[in-house]
C-alpha cells in the first residue's frame, strides 16, 4: 500500500512539472488545494491507464518498438497521456491535453521526472 501511495505521489509530481513546463497540458482549478487534489486524481487515472492499457499497446506494437529501438515508447506515452485526458474529461476532472504535440512533450517530461523521483524515493512493499 505504501509503494502504491509513493508511486501515485511521484506521478502527481511529474504531472505537475509537465503542466508547469508544457504549454497545452493544463490543470484548472480555483486554488492550490483544488489543483493539488486534481493532480492526485489525474495521477490515479494515469496509473490505471498505464497499468491496464499500456502493456497491451506495447505488446501489439512490438514490431514498431523493435524497428525504432524502443523510441516508439515515446509515442505510446503520448497516447497514454491523451487517454488520461479523455478519461479525466469523462469524469469531469479539470485536466486537459490540447493535442498530440503537447501530449508527446508532456509524456517525455513525465517519464523523465517520474524516473528521477522513483530513483530517489524508496521502493517499499
Amino acid at each position: 500500500m505504501t509503494n502504491f501511495l509513493i508511486k501515485t505521489l511521484a506521478n502527481a509530481a511529474a504531472l505537475a512539472v509537465a503542466t508547469w513546463l508544457v504549454s497545452g497540458v493544463d490543470v484548472t482549478g480555483t486554488g492550490t488545494g483544488e489543483k493539488t487534489l486534481t493532480l492526485i486524481i489525474v495521477a490515479l487515472i494515469f496509473g490505471v491507464v498505464n497499468f491496464v492499457v499500456k502493456p497491451l499497446l506495447k505488446f501489439f506494437s512490438m514490431p514498431l518498438l523493435i524497428l525504432t529501438l524502443g523510441l516508439f515508447t515515446l509515442v505510446i506515452n503520448a497516447l497514454m497521456l491523451m487517454l488520461t485526458s479523455w478519461v479525466s474529461d469523462q469524469l469531469d476532472v479539470n485536466f486537459d491535453v490540447d493535442g498530440f504535440g503537447p501530449a508527446f512533450l508532456g509524456g517525455l517530461v513525465i517519464s523523465i521526472v517520474a524516473w528521477a523521483l522513483h530513483m530517489v524515493l524508496p521502493d517499499r512493499d
